[in-house]
């Protein structure tokens, strides 16, 4: 894929999460980044399955959170995510404007967080793979080494104030891979830069097996990344 055909389907996906207009549905965006599938209306998202067991990542991530994790609070997102769409969609029908700002904070908030958990399950798993050729070389390209990437990474990702992400992502216009923060999900957007490994830090990912010591649970997080998905999700934006 050149950088031409990148930009054009990534604005697709951009306007498909948050613009909520229906007609935009998962195959527009099959190829770029794990988006998910939406129901056979092209109208409403649907949760992801998990492609590995509840207890698949343990030590590192327990049974219960992930159940907790997965089944409440990314439904959670799927369901605000597509009353939001629903709302805005009468919105437009009506042509009544007035709880415009609200519905629109809510398709970011919850849209957010059914993009970044969608990305988030299949960058996990109990095979870690290899990294890729290419993979290392923009590693090596935009950090220098794989473990300067680790420091950052995990520095960066335990500094994310209050609720968020990190956030290893793409840039198309520079080329190359930065490691960002996110306060909560939509706060703090790079909207060019494409999100190719996350890890939630909101307390919900952690917090029945780690407590507070979010370094430990990111150095579990760690040592689950599925590398070969990483790889697989960059060298179909390059």
């Amino acid at each position: 894929m050149n950088k031409r055909d990148f930009i054009k389907k990534s604005t697709l996906l951009s306007t498909g999460l948050v613009a909520g207009l229906s007609g935009i549905n998962a195959s527009t965006t099959r190829g770029v980044l794990p988006f998910g599938e939406n129901s056979t209306s092209g109208e409403e998202y649907s949760l992801p399955p998990l492609e590995y067991a509840y207890d698949a990542l343990e030590p590192h991530i327990d049974e219960a959170t992930m159940r907790l994790h997965h089944d409440k609070h990314h439904a959670g997102y799927v369901k605000g995510l597509n009353k939001a769409t629903a709302k805005i969609n009468h919105t437009i029908e009506t042509n009544d404007f007035a709880l415009i700002k609200h519905w629109e904070r809510e398709l970011a908030f919850h849209g957010a967080g059914h993009f970044l958990h969608t990305i988030f399950w299949q960058v996990m798993g109990p095979s870690q793979g290899k990294r890729s050729d290419t993979l290392n070389k923009y590693i090596k390209k935009s950090f220098g080494s794989f473990e300067n990437f680790k420091k950052l990474f995990f520095n960066a990702t335990k500094s994310v104030e209050g609720s968020g992400w990190g956030i290893l992502a793409y840039q198309p216009g520079a080329d190359k891979l930065v490691v960002l923060q996110a306060e909560k999900h939509h706060n703090q957007t790079q909207w060019i830069s494409i999100p190719i490994l996350v890890c939630d830090v909101w307390e919900h990912a952690y917090y029945l097996n780690y407590q507070n010591r979010r370094g430990d649970y990111i150095n579990g997080f760690m040592e689950v990344i599925n590398w070969e998905r990483v790889s697989e999700l960059l060298e179909d934006l390059i």
